[in-house]
């Protein structure tokens, strides 16, 4: 009995010593508290979201809150090796990525990935029956592949693709052209794609974007094959560009291996919104140098709700009802940059290795109503301004980076979360690189944008897949 209220009290001074130290640190990143505590370093023109914390604040809360019980292989299962970092650091990699969804097809690391090229197929499965009744447009078959491909620091991993075939004749003549859709998938949990919701029907962890808006079935109806690659990765790699690149262009070489005849010689065009745009805009800055053979076939990418810059981003989303996601995107990133990692403190650990690591797209956007600062899940005082931060800037942006297929560029107005200067920073970007880039802003924040710059965004992609060549729409 003594023993049990000792017991008890401990964990009721652990649980004082956590909420302590939380509320201050949540007050001072506030302004609630002595804001000349705040700037241990001079001033800067940041938004206050972005500002430093008190030094002490992240001792205080690793003291206050023990590290989280994960386990620590003797040997790193394949899916969490990255070269250059050490055990520990691996270990936490492990840790936060993905549960198994207990289907091979996105759960096991092939031991051949070695020996094959991006874009082989490493397995084949028919998904007619299951796909057909969700894409509602009248279909020949559907096939989930698995493919070869390359991880965003360069190693060997595999990614997962669907592609389904219509029964309305293509509207242009020669092979048919191929639309590649990618869905703003913008979870955590490896079931959470539309390939598993395509290969196992709906269920808990559909999202609803899988299918809203009705490109797929607006494509399929058109005549058009859709390719929807699971973007992420198998780490589930959410807002990670390079990773969601290669994906996308590994799973065209993988359509063309499929079936050459069909798919080895089409017309390919790219759309994406929003996490969508995340995945498009890094599949078109890194085919000609991923991909050169594929820059033949591409004629066009329509991107719209741009999440460009991730330094914009962080004053935009964080410690507001945007914060959910933005915690997501930093541990999605942090799943194929492990560097990120080592600024975890422990109450970020926790929260990257609890079942929210398995989350899908709603609960995430729910967990903005905490309003909780990235600050607090840092062991750096001023995280977003830390070496790590400032390369994770640099390759997320891919700034140098020139498309080699024309660009369709859209957004809001009136964005406040995903800021309208991002995508009008990206479009002159790409136009000082000698791309062929068109924008249009459109009326509306995030989700009203999505449904105004929808019509043009597919006609202008139709255009492309009937082949009409894209005007530039870059300043002379």
């Amino acid at each position: 009995m003594v023993r049990g209220k000792i017991a008890g009290s401990a964990v009721t001074a652990v649980t004082a010593r956590t909420v302590t130290a939380l509320t201050v640190a949540a007050l001072v990143v506030a302004g609630l508290a002595d804001p000349a505590v705040a700037h241990a370093s001079p001033p800067r023109s940041d938004p206050p979201n972005m500002m430093a914390v008190p030094s002490q604040i992240p001792e205080a809360i690793d003291r206050a809150i023990p590290a989280p019980p994960y386990p620590k292989p003797r040997t790193i299962p394949r899916r969490a090796q990255a070269p250059g970092f050490d055990a520990a650091t691996l270990a936490l990699r492990n840790a936060v990525l993905p549960d198994p969804t207990g289907d091979p097809m996105f759960d096991r690391w092939s031991p051949t990935l070695d020996d094959h090229r991006p874009g082989d197929l490493l397995a084949v499965r028919d998904v007619t029956a299951t796909a057909a009744p969700l894409v509602t447009a009248p279909i020949t078959r559907a096939r989930l592949v698995k493919f070869r491909s390359t991880d965003a620091l360069g190693q060997p991993m595999f990614g997962t693709a669907t592609v389904l075939e219509p029964k309305t004749p293509a509207p242009a003549r020669g092979p048919r052209p191929i639309l590649v859709n990618n869905l703003a998938i913008d979870s955590l949990g490896a079931s959470c794609t539309p390939g598993y919701t395509l290969a196992h029907g709906f269920g808990v962890s559909t999202n609803s974007g899988d299918l809203v808006p009705p490109t797929t079935q607006l494509a399929l109806a058109r005549g058009y094959t859709v390719i929807v690659p699971d973007h992420q990765g198998p780490r589930m790699a959410y807002a990670e560009p390079t990773v969601a690149g290669h994906v996308i262009l590994d799973s065209i070489r993988a359509a063309g291996h499929l079936d050459a005849a069909r798919f080895g010689e089409s017309r390919v065009a790219m759309t994406g919104y929003s996490g969508g745009a995340i995945a498009t805009n890094g599949a078109a800055k890194l085919l000609g140098s991923y991909a050169p053979d594929l820059v033949d076939r591409m004629v066009g990418a329509a991107l719209g709700g741009v999440p460009a810059d991730f330094r914009m981003l962080v004053g935009s989303m964080n410690a507001n009802l945007a914060t959910g996601l933005f915690h997501a995107a930093t541990f999605g990133i942090a799943r194929e940059q492990p560097d990120v990692l080592t600024k975890a403190n422990h109450f970020a650990q926790w929260f990257a290795t609890s079942p929210l690591k398995n989350a899908c797209m709603l609960p995430l956007v729910l967990a903005g109503a905490t309003f909780w600062p990235m600050q607090l899940m840092a062991n750096d005082a001023d995280p977003f301004h830390s070496p790590v931060a400032e390369r994770i800037y640099r390759v997320t942006k891919l700034a140098t980076k020139r498309s080699d297929v024309p660009l369709y560029i859209y957004n809001g107005a009136q964005e406040f979360w995903i800021p309208a200067a991002g995508a009008r920073n990206l479009f002159r970007e790409q136009c000082r690189l000698g791309a062929n880039a068109t924008y249009r802003e459109v009326f509306g924040e995030h989700v009203i944008a999505a449904v105004t710059g929808y019509p043009e965004a597919l006609t202008w992609l139709d255009a492309r897949l009937r082949g009409i060549p894209a005007a530039n729409g870059c300043p002379r």
